[in-house]
């Protein structure tokens, strides 16, 4: 069946809203599919001992499917990912590259000189085609090892389709030693055809006129939460590993730029801007629960909580929370008490109707 035809029965089943954005992107999709259907079977292993492997045959060219938030990237994956009959995988970028940093440091654990190598003929050696949710790279390490990464995987025939929210000249933008990835940026506009969806975000419509700020933080609230999450991702996600600066932070619940974590998984723990931004960079929506009451006995915590709607507010990261109190009596005592009343307005400030769909 063709990317058109799934479209088609997907609006016909009332499942999504024929959008004429995405029905513009239909065709390269449909490229894809089509390549990947006629592409010739992955090389046998040599055998014996003077032959060699035959070389992988030229992967079908990819697509790079940028957009703003909620404007279908994710749906259209899927049915390119569905349609597409060959060995395949698809992940969340982040979590792929922490499985490339484990696959590398299990080579250089066995003494490999270059870690990249096994990492990209084993992926190479199982697939056709690797799927990719919401490209962006925050880690200079990351950035130093996608370039000969995705180099590997194209030389041994694999077929990267990506979605992002960002053209590729974005990437890793300001980053640390950047002229070092402009490469990478240049062989994803080879290898893989760059397409902008455009569109607004089709969950403002479900996000308008919504509560987002919860109080007491009791079963009510938590109940109301709930409701939010399966709202926005029909109850599915997994866990995020965001990789920043060398350290790993886990987001416990993810699903299509919606993440979700209790006030202690990110406040609680000794963490910093850096991972704040990478969580803002990742998600378009956060829902908190477990706000308490902040003063001298968390101080360290109550700072993190600041630190973190700064991040959410400057990225325009729309916030469902759940907390002990109203903004304004969060922090009442104690030093830093002053300091916080710029959070309270931020946090007043974000849950107008409409804050964060621009």
């Amino acid at each position: 069946m063709s990317i058109h035809d799934r479209y088609a029965a997907r609006v016909a089943e009332g499942s999504i809203t024929a959008d004429p954005d995405q029905q513009g992107v239909l065709d390269e999709l449909e490229r894809v599919r089509t390549a990947m259907a006629e592409a010739p079977p992955p090389p046998g292993k040599a055998r014996g001992f003077f032959r060699k492997a035959a070389p992988a045959p030229e992967p079908a060219t990819g697509l790079y499917l940028w957009g703003g938030v909620g404007v279908g990237k994710s749906m259209l994956m899927d049915l390119l990912y569905e349609a597409v009959d060959a060995p395949k995988e698809r992940h969340h970028f982040h979590a792929f590259m922490q499985q490339v940093h484990a696959g590398m440091n299990a080579a250089r654990a066995r003494g490999v000189d270059d870690a990249i190598r096994p990492v990209a003929e084993d992926i190479a050696g199982r697939l056709r085609f690797l799927a990719f949710d919401e490209m962006q790279i925050t880690d200079i390490a990351d950035a130093m090892i996608v370039g000969r990464l995705f180099e590997r995987l194209f030389e041994g025939g694999v077929t990267v389709v990506t979605t992002s929210n960002r053209v590729p000249d974005d990437l890793y933008k300001d980053g640390l030693n950047r002229q070092l990835f402009l490469p990478f940026i240049e062989l994803l506009k080879t290898r893989m055809k760059v397409v902008e969806l455009g569109g607004s975000d089709h969950r403002q419509g479900r996000l308008k006129g919504a509560e987002t700020y919860f109080t007491p933080d009791n079963a009510a609230s938590r109940a109301a939460l709930e409701d939010v999450w399966q709202s926005l991702t029909g109850g599915e996600g997994d866990p995020l590993v965001l990789r920043v600066q060398g350290r790993d932070v886990t987001i416990p619940g993810f699903h299509n730029g919606v993440a979700r974590a209790r006030f202690y998984d990110l406040c609680g723990r000794p963490l910093g801007p850096a991972d704040y931004l990478a969580l803002a960079e990742a998600a378009r929506v956060l829902i908190l629960s477990d706000i308490p009451r902040l003063g001298r006995h968390n101080f360290n915590e109550a700072k993190r909580f600041v630190t973190l709607i700064d991040a959410l507010y400057e990225a325009k990261v729309r916030l469902f929370c759940s907390a002990a109190a109203e903004p304004e009596y969060l922090y009442v005592e104690g030093a830093g008490a002053f300091e916080f009343e710029r959070t309270t307005s931020r946090l007043r400030e974000m849950q107008a109707d409409g804050w964060g769909a621009g």
